[in-house]
């Protein structure tokens, strides 16, 4: 009997043990977790099923002001976790920083929110219609399998919610700007449940910096094999009712974020998943630019069963030949155009590559350029030379079509038949060197372009003075280059006359000597103030644009005087047979 009795006391404390558990066992756990500054290896835990008829109690996350942070230490990267929400808001790039300066501080990518310019990478998961499962949220509190996530040691997360669901995300870092993500869900809940894992890029600011006709910068996804680049004023039209998704699309893989002038950051879907990616924008604060994406169906996984998805988190510096083996090997599709190629994208990205290639082996991106400029006048010197070849011979009959005006100036029907009977009887197309100009315009404006994008011209030294061809140059005459103690700019802009401003001027007035020779004089007098146009409003460009048209200006004079000292005219001017060729032709 008394045996019996300790034998049903027995139970009944075992009993009140497991229910004492069941329900302190959960708030214990996170008090640990606060408790503990420097996250520990967290060990195996084998979750208990519990029974869909015993709602078990809420666990309220345990609010503090410590930082619980995973550190992030890489080659090219470092920076922090956020192990309370989840978040990579912390990142700096170390072979960049923000000026030329030797103490200048590290590019800064990622900041958290309450800093300056909070921009961030968020891993979580949203239930699927009909479903309450708890899921963690800004509060909640991961611990971590590591102090310190490095491209030799993968770091494991994982969070409990207390009823019987474990949330894991698996981080392994490489030796640039590549995170790899595996969300995981292990469910002993007792019953089936159904969630979406996601990742967003989130922007709580609009920066000063919005993008220009030549760089596009904001919101930024490639979905289907098509680029969708919005712009930020796209998704504030959501701006009367918050969340409102200004673009979305569905397909398998893709990748998308935000982008800046020389900097990305951007989630990429595997290949095999069906994703839903969406543009959104929330108007609180500074205004919140979102990008999101997680699978178009959601992950039913019953009870007992692990599910997962793959994805990757990119946040770094835009390097073309990085940014191309990254879409090769992880089935990124057109990553690269990450880079703004623009419309003449089938010029401008041989350029930007070949001038990258230019660069790592001479070693100065400015010699580089130079060396980029001559290579493209070599392969369009026939089209030059037919250009140059049309000009010779429209010089030829200049002062014929001269006698003509002076002689019809009062009846300009009349002058314009005889200008072009002229032009019939001599041969002479007046359009003629326009079409290899017409040519010769677009991969002249993607170099252009390319030179403002290029993230090798940015704080790229050349020589002397130079110390930076993505800025202006500095000297100045109104200021004696530096003499006088300060800058005419603050008084008005357009005073701003450099050495290279002015050494581009001279090349472009060397260049109109040649031109304004064939020209009505009304025209010519106009075009003499050209250069001095140029020089005050292109003195601002940064100094590598300066470098590259003075020097395309002196190869375009040398190429020409080649030309006209090798071009002979087979027909002779009406009017002037017999009389010796034109200088510089041939006998």
């Amino acid at each position: 009997m008394e045996s019996s009795k300790r034998i049903i006391l027995a139970v009944a404390i075992s009993a009140l043990v497991l229910i004492g558990f069941n329900f302190f066992a959960p708030k214990v756990e996170h008090k640990q977790a606060v408790e503990t500054h420097s996250p520990a290896p967290a060990p195996a835990m084998a979750a208990q099923p519990v029974p869909a008829a015993k709602p078990m109690a809420k666990v309220e996350e345990v609010q503090d002001n410590s930082e619980h942070r995973l550190k992030v230490a890489g080659p090219d990267v470092q920076g922090s976790f956020n192990l309370r929400g989840a978040k990579l808001d912390e990142l700096e790039l170390t072979r960049y920083r923000e000026t030329i300066a030797k103490d200048s501080p590290l590019v800064r990518l990622l900041d958290k929110v309450g800093s300056a310019k909070p921009n961030y990478l968020v891993l979580g998961w949203e239930n699927a219609a009909g479903f309450t499962t708890r899921l963690p949220d800004d509060a909640s509190l991961w611990k971590a399998g590591a102090a310190e996530l490095t491209p030799e040691r993968p770091v494991t997360l994982h969070w409990d919610n207390g009823a019987g669901v474990r949330f894991v995300i698996r981080l392994a870092q490489d030796k640039h700007y590549m995170l790899t993500v595996q969300q995981l869900v292990e469910n002993h809940s007792g019953q089936t449940i159904s969630l979406y894992p996601f990742q967003r890029v989130q922007r709580d600011y609009l920066p000063e910096d919005t993008g220009s006709m030549t760089a596009y910068e904001g919101p930024i996804a490639v979905m289907n094999g098509r680029l969708a680049d919005n712009g930020y004023k796209a998704l504030r039209q959501g701006v009367n009712n918050p969340g409102q998704v200004s673009w979305e699309a569905t397909g398998h893989g893709g990748w998308g974020g935000i982008t800046d002038k020389y900097w990305l950051t951007a989630i990429g879907a595997e290949a095999t998943t069906l994703t839903h990616a969406r543009y959104s924008y929330e108007p609180e604060g500074r205004g919140s630019y979102r990008v999101t994406f997680s699978p178009q169906e959601p992950q039913v996984i019953q009870n007992g069963a692990q599910l997962g998805q793959g994805s990757y988190l990119f946040a770094g510096a835009k390097e073309p030949d990085l940014l191309r083996d990254y879409g090769q090997k992880l089935g990124l599709p057109d990553f690269d155009k990450s880079i703004d190629f623009g419309w003449f994208s089938f010029l401008t990205k041989p350029i930007l590559y070949l001038l990258h290639w230019l660069y790592v082996h001479i070693g100065n991106f400015g010699l580089g350029l130079m060396v980029m400029t001559l290579l493209v006048k070599i392969i369009l010197f026939p089209l030059a030379s037919k250009a140059a070849q049309s000009a010779a011979r429209m010089r030829m009959v200049a002062p014929k079509i001269t006698e003509l005006r002076e002689r019809y100036k009062n009846d300009p029907m009349v002058m314009n038949q005889k200008v072009m009977a002229l032009y019939k009887e001599e041969k002479i197309n007046p359009a003629g060197g326009c079409l290899p100009m017409l040519i010769q315009a677009p991969i002249f404006f993607c170099l252009y372009k390319m030179l403002n994008l290029s993230i090798d011209e940015r704080h790229a030294p050349f020589f002397g003075w130079i110390r930076d061809l993505s800025v202006p140059d500095p000297t100045n005459v109104f200021n004696l280059f530096g003499l006088l103690p300060f800058d005419p700019t603050h008084l008005f802009s357009f005073l701003h006359l450099s050495i290279w401003g002015a050494a581009l001027g001279i090349t472009f007035w060397l260049l109109q000597r040649n031109t304004m020779v064939s020209m009505d004089p009304a025209q010519a007098r106009v075009m003499q103030f050209m250069p001095v146009v140029y020089v005050f409003v292109m003195s601002s460009f940064p100094a590598g644009l300066l470098v590259y048209y003075t020097w395309n200006n002196v190869l375009t004079f040398l190429q020409q005087r080649y030309i006209e000292s090798r071009t002979s005219l087979p027909v002779p001017m009406a009017g002037q047979k017999g009389k010796s060729p034109a200088k510089g032709g041939k006998r």
